[in-house]
């Protein structure tokens, strides 16, 4: 296929084949660089519950609301969720029920979710809390000793 565009270009007489050959090979690294460039955090996924930095990546605004870019990479029990969340700083949480059903309706925007289980802070009763179904957006209530995938957010 390059060789039919080069060879488009090459009857025109100002480039040589090679000339022509060489333009495309800079054209296209440079075109793959911006694409890197722009997708920047997008492309490194956190590996472990403590990379913290990776984890928040780019934050999307929704309101009031800041959601990290990544979930907590492991699914964590729900007292270790509110520490990991609390552990980021910075006024990073575990989301409440209705912060998470918010992060639900806006799933498409946010992205990059396992569609499984989340926990959100607020509590049903000592041993239980609510939590969220991301892909479908059902409540449910667990108990706190199940382990669910994490959003951490703040408020700004």
């Amino acid at each position: 296929m390059i060789r039919k565009i080069l060879s488009m270009f090459a009857p025109l007489g100002l480039y040589s084949y090679s000339q022509i050959k060489n333009i495309m090979k800079k054209l296209i690294t440079i075109i793959l660089l911006i694409v890197l460039i722009s997708c920047g955090t997008a492309l490194e996924r956190p590996k472990s519950n403590t990379d913290y930095k990776k984890i928040i990546g780019k934050p999307i605004n929704i309101g009031n609301l800041v959601v990290a870019q990544y979930d907590f990479p492991k699914a964590l029990h729900w007292d270790d969720a509110k520490k990991a969340c609390e552990t980021i700083g910075d006024g990073w949480r575990l989301p409440t029920k209705h912060e998470l059903n918010t992060i639900y309706i806006n799933r498409d925007k946010i992205g990059r979710f396992s569609n499984l289980l989340y926990w959100s802070s607020t509590e049903y009763a000592s041993k239980y809390a609510w939590g969220q179904y991301i892909d479908n957006g059902n409540h449910y209530v667990d108990y706190k000793s199940s382990k669910h995938y994490v959003r951490a957010v703040r408020s700004y």
